[in-house]
């Protein structure tokens, strides 16, 4: 097996941040002196590269950019889903310690350097593989296994037995007519938001939205607001569209609008989950959001709206979505059908201002000509036929049902050490850590720990992936229970499970 590299053989590593030469090259030149210098071996394990950042008081990006330079010329090479190691077959040998190489073996490729933020960027969500005896409470993920299937394959087959050539060739790059048609409806009667057909695009999800919308808004290096904690996905791919992230801390009252005026006024884009922001569950107050809508009009910025978990409310009237206040023209709103129906079907929407309806349709039929057809003419008839609204209604009382279960098992086995409280929307919850003991320990080692027994949760700091947030006290601290998706009868065994792993 090959040993890890330990932090402690990188501490001589000396950089100078006022030298001419940039951080990410002086990294790199010690990297690489490093292994040739043998206190890297071949087979040796780097560190993340999160945590080398931390360890030299750098940008993370500084680090991916050293690793990639090395990637590139050979020096390292990556193992999907274990890391970065030393490689086996090094460059710039002498001759007398050189490795035989392998006939025909190819160069590595040079890679642009922008391509670390792609390589390192966090992937889709995979849910974890749950365990025989105990639940995954992994955030994020819906219970299809009550999904009407039969239904949706005699809507598929009826549909593609004698198809119409609209069906067949396609040809709109917003995606299929009836089907924008009736996410309008769904919208204007849903969450009061006025907007026609045309000004909905069809998308697989929120990172494609996001990258359409940083392709036709941003330049490199445009300042994009992003909320902090928040969905890494959205701020990686920000990045890869080469825009700059400014991390805007997140209260109980949803994006700080003040905060961000601070740390970037000048930014062009702010995106945002008012309705539920994820990870933390809060409503963004209806002061907040009209100050971040007159901040997006005086500053002729956009605002990207997510509507995150909109239509799985338990209590109450929800506040109207961002876009339905929205009076100059300047949110863009996204929404996905994934998590009303099932994860693989990948199917999305954005709704654009009405004076960037063609722009899109343009980009998206340069980027991806049209999106695949195949199930939005079915999708269209389960809007049409009240099939979803109906799915919608048995799964919000389903999920009502287990937020309860996992409340009164987490109030009867935790102690009062992690504490749950109720939320009116989403599927997921999150444990505070009221115990200083565990605090001490740290949410992503109380993890580890349950996930030593077979039991997944999420720590709440995953989601804070600023580069100052070491020492900084931002980074939260807690647990994040997903429970939509968990069937009602091991929902309890996985709590105890929990209190028995940690000792509460």
């Amino acid at each position: 097996m090959p040993r890890p590299a330990g932090l402690g053989s990188l501490l001589d590593i000396a950089l100078d941040p006022t030298a001419p030469e940039p951080l990410f090259r002086q990294l790199y030149a010690e990297l690489r002196q490093a292994i040739l210098g043998g206190r890297l071996r071949p087979g040796d394990r780097l560190p993340a590269s999160r945590a080398l950042a931390d360890e030299l008081g750098i940008s993370r990006n500084t680090v991916l950019g050293a690793f990639e330079q090395l990637l590139s010329e050979g020096y390292l090479v990556m193992r999907g889903g274990s890391g970065t190691y030393v490689a086996g077959d090094l460059p710039d040998l002498t001759p007398e310690n050189a490795r035989p190489q392998r006939q025909g073996r190819a160069a590595p490729p040079q890679l642009a350097r922008r391509s670390a933020i792609l390589l390192h960027a966090p992937r889709g969500s995979t849910r974890p593989q749950a365990s025989p005896h105990y639940p995954c409470f992994a955030p994020g993920w819906v219970d299809s296994s009550d999904f009407p299937f039969a239904l949706w394959s005699r809507l598929l087959a009826k549909t593609w037995r004698q198809p119409p050539r609209s069906i067949i060739e396609g040809g709109d790059p917003g995606g299929y007519p009836p089907l924008r048609a009736a996410i309008a409806d769904f919208l204007r009667q849903a969450r009061g938001i006025d907007c026609a057909a045309e000004d909905v695009l069809i998308v697989s999800g929120i990172r494609q939205a996001v990258d359409l919308t940083c392709r036709l808004l941003l330049d490199p290096g445009d300042k994009v607001w992003v909320e902090r904690p928040g969905f890494p996905g959205i701020g990686a791919a920000i990045g890869a569209a080469g825009g700059r992230l400014v991390h805007v801390p997140v209260d109980a009252e949803g994006l700080d609008v003040a905060a961000g005026l601070r740390a970037a006024k000048d930014a062009r884009i702010a995106c945002v989950a008012p309705s539920h922001q994820y990870p933390l569950g809060v409503v963004m107050s209806l002061q907040r959001r009209l100050a971040l809508l007159a901040w997006a009009r005086d500053a002729k910025a956009w605002v990207l709206e997510d509507d995150y978990d909109s239509e799985f409310r338990y209590a109450g009237r929800p506040l109207a979505a961002l876009r339905s206040l929205d009076e100059d023209g300047r949110v863009i709103y996204v929404g996905t059908l994934s998590k009303l129906l099932f994860p693989s079907l990948r199917v999305g929407y954005l709704v654009a201002p009405r004076a960037l309806s063609q722009a899109f349709r343009s980009a998206r039929a340069v980027v991806d000509d049209q999106p695949a057809m195949a199930t939005q003419p079915v999708l269209a008839e389960f809007f049409k036929s009240g099939h979803l609204a109906a799915h919608v209604r048995r799964m919000r009382k389903r999920y009502a049902r287990r937020q309860q279960l996992l409340l009164r098992a987490t109030e009867a086995h935790f102690g009062g050490r992690i504490v749950l409280r109720p939320d009116a929307a989403g599927l997921h919850l999150v444990g505070q850590l009221a115990d200083p003991a565990l605090r001490r320990q740290g949410d992503a080692k109380i993890a580890e720990k349950i996930a030593a027994v077979g039991v997944t949760v999420s720590p709440l700091s995953a989601y804070d992936v600023a580069d100052d947030r070491k020492g900084s006290g931002i980074s939260p601290q807690g647990l994040m229970f997903g429970y939509a998706a968990v069937p009602d009868a091991r929902i309890l065994p996985g709590v105890k499970a929990i209190a028995a792993a940690l000792h509460l």
